[in-house]
């Protein structure tokens, strides 16, 4: 079997093992279980809402062979949701899958409307939890990612912010979003499975061909009108083998940023999360970085209102 269809059935494996207006009570943050009808089928998702009133909502997608509950796992994201009073809905993708567009997922061979499945979901949790447009944004690992980035390019008017990490988009899939959208992306230089300089991506559903991490970073650049070289940071070395440099692109049309974190010897996995498998295997974590800290504070501060 080759390495790399190997090290995505490892990577499915520890997924599936756990990687009206309502007014919530300030005592109690909860879970709660849910399906949505979406293209004849129902489609299963958890939603946590925090104890005090909702100023937000967060689409949070797992990668390949992930569930909803592996998604809130592996990024740790209801703790940082709480603090922030941020809804965060983590939807489960068709056989563990996301039609990202790439072709290869099983949800992309069986023409699943991930698109509209997603924007009916979040719509749905924006009313009845009374979010106020513009306070949506999306995150996502791996194809969870490529999704991310695939919402905020076809429904920019759905998503003020995106968060992609460990994904990008396939070779050939449009980006035209109808405005402005505020980026912030991180990606590993030695991710072993989402390739950081592009090419030949192995997954689920067979072989795939993503662009690079900088050629997203530049197509966000391009399309949010960002004027002039982004400003690059080194963060502070925690000596855990990586190296975490922040690009930053200001002067973008409407308020917005492309944030992005290069993490150098970076594996296939989530800023500050979970080692899901041993860095031998996807790579190392990096420390350096709370990546689901930093993203609930870049999707507020660029909430349209």
């Amino acid at each position: 079997m080759a390495y790399g269809r190997w090290l995505w059935l490892a990577v499915v494996a520890i997924c599936v093992v756990g990687c009206g207006v309502r007014h919530v009570s300030a005592a109690s943050a909860r879970d709660i279980p849910g399906t949505f009808r979406s293209g004849g089928m129902d489609r299963t998702y958890m939603l946590h809402v925090p104890a005090g009133d909702p100023v937000g909502l967060v689409l949070s997608l797992h990668g390949g062979g992930g569930s909803g509950i592996s998604q809130r796992a592996l990024t740790g994201f209801d703790t940082v949701a709480d603090a922030h009073n941020l809804l965060v809905v983590y939807p489960d993708g068709y056989d563990k899958s996301w039609a990202d567009g790439r072709g290869a997922s099983p949800a992309d061979r069986h023409h699943i409307n991930d698109v509209a499945f997603l924007v009916g979901l979040v719509t749905k949790v924006q009313h009845d939890y009374g979010v106020a447009p513009g306070h949506v944004f999306v995150t996502g690992m791996s194809n969870g990612g490529f999704m991310s980035n695939r919402l905020a390019c076809d429904r920019a008017d759905v998503f003020a912010a995106v968060a992609p990490v460990a994904g990008t988009l396939g070779v050939g899939v449009a980006c035209n979003p109808s405005q402005p959208v505020a980026v912030w992306e991180a990606h590993g230089t030695a991710d072993p499975l989402v390739p950081f300089k592009g090419g030949a991506v192995r997954g689920r559903g067979g072989l795939s061909h993503s662009i690079s991490a900088d050629t997203m970073v530049d197509k966000w650049r391009s399309a949010d009108g960002c004027q002039g070289d982004p400003a690059m940071e080194a963060l502070p070395d925690v000596r855990d083998g990586t190296v975490v440099h922040r690009y930053e692109s200001t002067g973008c049309a409407a308020n917005t940023e492309v944030v992005f974190y290069k993490i150098d010897r970076g594996g296939h996995t989530w800023p500050g999360g979970k080692q899901y498998l041993p860095a031998a295997v996807i790579g190392p974590t990096t420390r350096a970085l709370d990546g689901s800290e930093a993203i609930a504070q870049f999707f507020l501060a660029h909430a349209r209102d």
